[in-house]
């Protein structure tokens, strides 16, 4: 081991290259690396060079899409009542209609969020009014002209 020189480089893999000749002025400036010690920034504001976290949390804020109106209490009511005076259960009108009777359930406790195909089928099947300005009344047979 007293042979070896620890001073040299010993490089695996990479061949070795040949000088260039050079023929042309373009070839002068090819290989050549120009470094700058300028260092150049965009111009940004240093004061505001990180994340502004209160500004981000302002705009999720102002951006948040407001939750879905639930039913009115008084459709609830209506829909309960008019069930009553059929003496049909929450399944069985939800059979009727083809809905689950958790739907039924939702709606009857305000919590569900109003379709108006279901509200269709419920005023249908209830023969009670509960979209529009007389929710709770009766529903009458078509118009005559």
């Amino acid at each position: 081991m007293s042979g070896v020189d620890w001073d040299s480089k010993l490089v695996i893999g990479n061949k070795a290259r040949a000088p260039k000749v050079t023929r042309a002025p373009s070839d002068l400036n090819a290989g050549a690396v120009v470094a700058t010690d300028k260092k150049v920034t965009g111009g940004a504001n240093k004061a505001h060079q990180g994340t502004d976290h209160q500004r981000i949390a302002k705009l999720d804020r102002e951006n948040e899409v407001a939750p879905p109106s639930k039913i009115a209490p008084s459709v609830g009511r209506a829909m309960q009542t008019a069930r009553m005076e059929l003496k049909l259960s929450q399944k069985d009108l939800a059979q009727k209609v083809n809905e689950k009777p958790s739907i039924m359930q939702d709606y009857e406790s305000g919590k569900a969020i109003p379709n108006p195909q279901i509200l269709g089928k419920l005023e249908r099947a209830l023969g009670v009014k509960l979209r529009g300005a007389d929710i709770g009344k009766k529903l009458e047979g078509p118009k005559k002209s």
